[in-house]
Parts: structure tokens; sequence; C-alpha cells
């Protein structure tokens, strides 16, 4: 393929991902990235399974979902062993079962599985194709969809797309599949060594946290460069206008109730847990708000917190319902608000996870100048904290000098103050948009060569 090469000055840039929709890190990045390129001069356009951004610029393609039900059927018999009885054996490979028994029979991969594969990769590169052509995208900036395997055929598309083209490429990589439990026994090893992420001249690739820059380094010898999640510290959040002035009624809190916001999903590694059992210890009259559903990873960890939630008597509201990306009306009538709404009502924010590529909740509550309790997860040990920011921090479990602390920092808004304006000065220098403009005028130069101004 061939294709002309573009004035420096300005670029046609295509992100793909299987999603750009909703609240999720990759989205809310993407959207941070493409304003500060736009600002730029350039003009963004998008390849998803599904999408919210202008339908003018964008190319929807339903098999680049990870929800699509062929897609998500390749998941299961990718990572989910379902070919562990010898009845499920024969039927995957009849035709040699009689003469070989595997031993590793987890590491399987029915043939039908890999035509599949295979089927969907070629036709979605045709598709990448055609969104290159009709675009005339001149970069492709792809969003975790070379990271982490939620679907198959896409990595695999892409990863020959590039191949053949030479395409300049960015990979923005927010969560590798060995940092996932579930992705670490599976029955294609070998796609994943191909293109998760794959190892071509053309891909710049970028980690957002210097652990990960090391381990993808150390795992495939690609050389990173590490771009931090940002948020826009040079504009300030406005007060909360007429629309918000009723959001703390609207989720259950009584007067007098303080609001401790759990902004995240309700997934495992988020640690809800110990949110719970700081609202409770911390002896104070609160109610903790959990912001989001569980998403795309069941409901059994939404059962248990409910569970630990009553077996403490803890007020907990669960309010995905009324907690939209947008403002609007609930199906039975109810008013639907926005998390940055709830944001500036919040007397704390509970950010236990175990586990976060960086931690985009985290800016936020820091943007909105909230107070945070937050557990000593790896990256913010390593990148986040040595920068100076101030939280209630606790190591893997909600210690008396923890439920201490927050009482305190309660109890004082003169100390709140004093934290909550350290952290966004902190953030500011080392999270803010002016630092994601300068690395992606780097990758740029790296892409295209510096432009002549003459």
């Amino acid at each position: 393929m061939t294709h002309s090469e573009p004035h420096l000055a300005h670029h046609h840039i295509g992100f793909i991902s299987t999603r750009f929709a909703g609240t999720d890190g990759v989205s809310l990045e993407t959207e941070k990235w493409a304003a500060v390129l736009e600002g730029l001069g350039h003009t963004c356009f998008y390849f998803a399974g599904e999408c919210d951004r202008p339908a003018e610029r964008s190319r929807v393609v339903p098999e680049a979902s990870f929800g699509h039900a062929i897609i998500a059927a390749i998941g299961t018999s990718a990572f989910d062993n379902e070919w562990g009885t010898d009845d499920l054996l024969e039927f995957a490979n009849p035709e040699i079962h009689r003469l070989h028994t595997p031993a590793r029979y987890h590491h399987i991969r029915p043939p039908r599985v890999t035509e599949r594969i295979h089927e969907l990769a070629r036709y979605l590169k045709t598709q990448l194709y055609a969104f290159v052509r009709d675009f005339e995208i001149h970069l492709l900036i792809v969003e975790n969809a070379l990271t982490i395997p939620m679907n198959i055929p896409l990595g695999v598309a892409l990863t020959e797309f590039i191949a053949e083209t030479g395409f300049p490429t960015i990979a923005h990589h927010h969560d590798f599949y060995w940092e996932r439990q579930r992705f670490l026994v599976n029955c294609v090893a070998d796609y994943l060594s191909m293109a998760f992420p794959p190892n071509l001249p053309s891909i710049h690739h970028v980690a957002i946290n210097s652990l990960a820059a090391q381990q993808l380094s150390l795992r495939t010898g690609i050389a990173a460069m590490v771009i931090p999640n940002v948020m826009d510290f040079e504009h300030p959040p406005a007060p909360p206008d007429d629309y918000a002035q009723d959001a703390r009624a609207a989720l259950g809190l009584a007067p007098g109730e303080l609001l401790f916001l759990q902004p995240t999903r309700v997934v495992q590694r988020k640690g809800i847990e110990h949110a719970i059992e700081l609202t409770r210890r911390v002896g104070l009259k609160a109610r903790l708000i959990i912001s989001h559903a569980s998403g795309d990873e069941g409901n059994d960890y939404e059962r248990r917190v409910r569970e630990f939630a009553e077996m403490l008597e803890v007020p907990v509201s669960f309010v995905s319902d009324i907690i939209r990306e947008r403002r609007g009306q609930a199906p039975d009538g109810r008013k639907v608000y926005t998390l940055w709404d709830v944001y500036p009502y919040a007397d704390l924010v509970t950010y236990p996870s175990s586990l976060e590529g960086f931690g985009n909740a985290f800016l936020e509550a820091i943007y909105f100048r909230r107070p945070l309790v937050v557990n000593n997860y790896s990256i913010f040990d390593v990148d986040i904290k040595p920068k100076g920011f101030r939280v209630i921090e606790f190591d893997g479990y909600i210690a008396p000098a923890t439920v201490r602390q927050t009482r305190v920092v309660l109890a004082d808004p003169k100390l709140r103050g004093e934290m909550t304006e350290q952290n966004y000065r902190v953030a500011k220098r080392y999270y803010s948009y002016a630092v994601l403009k300068r690395h992606l005028q780097t990758l740029l130069a790296d892409c295209f060569g510096e432009d002549d101004d003459d």
C-alpha cells in the first residue's frame, strides 16, 4: 500500500480500539489525546466496534467490539478452559483424537476456533484498509487493541495491516495481558506473541507507567515511551451548577450524612471491601456511593460487595443507573448525573484498588480537590507517590492508623485544604495537558520528522 506524504503541519490521525464510548479509562484517555492533538491542528478519526464520537469521522465495525457475540465466543474458547473434558476434546479434534490425547488440555485450540480467528481477521483487515483510504489517514493510534486480547482477530488484523504497509503507528498500551490472571492460561499463545503487542519497526510504543514499560522491554525487547494519564489541570472545574444542586438527595444521602465516593466499576481488583470497612470503622454518619456497575467482568463480585456491606451494616448506594457519561433522564424518569456532578459533593474519595494501570479516578479526585484514601498499589508506590502527593494511605488492609488519619482529615477543614491544594499543584506539574502535549509533539516528530518552518 502506498500513501502520500502529508504536509507535516496537519495530519489525519486515526484512533483504533474495540470501543470508544462511555467512561472506561481507554475512552477517557483517547478523548484527552484527541483534544490535545486537535489543539495542535490535527484532525482525529475513529475506528471501533462501539463509538460515540462524531459519526462523520467514525467507522463503526461491530466485529471490532469485544462484546460482539462471535468475538466473545472466541475469547471464551481462548481463556476459559472449556476444552477440559474428554468428550469436548474429541469434539475439538475428532480426526486425531484417538491417536493423541493431550496432557495439557487447557492449551488446546480447536481448528474451528483458529478458522474463525483468521476469517474475522481478514474481514477486519479489509475494514482497516478502507478506514485509512476513506479518511486519508496519515497516522494510526491504537488504543489497547494491541495490548490486551479482548478481541484477538482485531489484534491479528492490525498486526498484519501494519506489517503489510509499514504504516506509522503509535500503540498506546493501557494494560497488558500478562497483568491479568484470566489471560495467563490460554490456547492462543501464538497470537499473543504475534500481536499483543507486535514488534514491528513502524510502531512507536507508549506505556502509561514505568513498570509496564520495563516488563514490555524484558518480555519482548520493545522499548516504550512512558506517558501517564492526564487531566486538564490548567483549567480547574467550574463550581456545581443548578442542575447538580440536588445531587446529594438524588444519591440517597440524608441531611448531615457524609458522602464517601467510590468512583470505579465494581470489579475485584478495586478492593471495595476496604472502602466498606473504612466507612464502618471511622464511626461517623456516612454513606458509601459506588458510581459504576460491574461492566464486562460479571456480577459475582458485586453480590459479594452487597453481602459484605449488609454484614457490616454500612449504608451503600449503587447508583450506576443515575450516573452516566452524559446528563439526561433515566427510563423511570429520574435525573441522570455525570460523575463530575458528584465529585464536588464528596467528603472523601476512596480508591482502595490492589491493581491499576495508572489511576484515572485518582487524578479526578485531585482535580476536584477532594481528600483521598489510597491503597498503596504498585504504580502509585513507584510512579505517583514520589511526586509529593498527600493522601490517606494504607498498605493492603485498613489499619487503626488509617482510621485515625481519616477522622483527623474529615474533622479539620484547614488540613483538608492544605492537602488538596498541594495535590493540585503537584498534579498540574506532572499530569497536565501541557505534559501530554510535549510528549505527543515528540512522538509526531519521531513518526514524521521535524516540521520545516521555512
